[in-house]
């Protein structure tokens, strides 16, 4: 009934407790999960996966708070994506929170190679004509103009995607439905603190609607502090229902819907 549409199963805190994570899943009516790739390094891992259960699939990206690390090229992502199962491009996107304290007190300006790798996954996503997969943390104005730039306006030939654990404005919201793109929530939708969050999930259309977990991160109330893993996702799914006065079985069949038609290939 429910999909995670953003979860990194290849991290080590789950990886290592993939079965019970599996049972937790069914119990909970989870069905599908993608499984998010963040380095080149990481995408064997990743891909392996997709490749070992059949209700599982994989991105091919980079994300772009790494470092010293294999950097992307088209044609790499290219031959990643042509790979079975892989139904994405991303994580990718831009990041700029507090880039004074992790990034050695550099500039925005001094954030051009974050770009550059953004601007490779779209041309990438745009080749191979599947969907990205968009991070944007305190960077939404640039994160927007370079799809502009770039192309992406939903139009024929435009890769589409998602915007993933939207935390970002209304008006960020409305320029992303506006280039053609779904958004997602995570559990940061059942926060105390998320209220203004709330507002924009009540906003966007259902049929533009996706929910994850983001796991190991972000874990929803009840669970918030402990690691997070797509069993959760109902807990989102039913912070979706009360704010559109919808039953959770019916936000659940919505975005299921949703992750089937911007992810082809992924029906069960």
């Amino acid at each position: 009934m429910f999909v995670d549409s953003h979860c990194h199963l290849s991290f080590p805190e789950l990886a290592s407790q993939l079965p019970q994570i599996r049972q937790a899943m069914a119990d909970a009516g989870v069905d599908r999960a993608l499984c998010i790739c963040t380095t080149l390094e990481e995408f064997e891992d990743v891909h392996a996966l997709a490749m070992r259960y059949d209700n599982f699939w994989a991105s091919a990206g980079v994300h772009p708070d790494n470092e010293g690390i294999a950097e992307p090229t088209v044609d790499k992502l290219l031959e990643l994506a042509a790979r079975p199962r892989v139904v994405g491009i991303g994580e990718t996107g831009l990041d700029y929170y507090q880039m004074d304290e992790r990034k050695g007190g550099r500039t925005i300006a001094d954030l051009e190679w974050q770009r550059e790798r953004f601007r490779t996954h779209i041309r990438a996503a745009r080749a191979c004509r599947k969907p990205l997969i968009i991070h944007t943390r305190a960077s939404s104005a640039d994160t927007v103009a370079i799809l502009k730039e770039e192309g992406e306006d939903g139009s024929p030939g435009s890769a589409g995607g998602v915007f993933h654990c939207f935390t970002e404005t209304m008006d960020v919201a409305r320029a992303a439905l506006d280039l053609g793109f779904h958004i997602s929530f995570s559990g940061i939708l059942t926060f105390k603190s998320a209220a203004d969050l709330r507002e924009v999930a009540k906003f966007v259309p259902l049929d533009r609607l996706l929910i994850e977990t983001d796991s190991p991160y972000l874990a929803p109330v009840p669970y918030r502090g402990k690691i997070n893993n797509p069993s959760y996702v109902p807990f989102v799914a039913r912070q979706v229902a009360e704010l559109r006065g919808m039953s959770v079985e019916a936000v659940g069949e919505a975005t299921s819907r949703n992750f089937e038609t911007l992810f082809s290939g992924v029906k069960s």
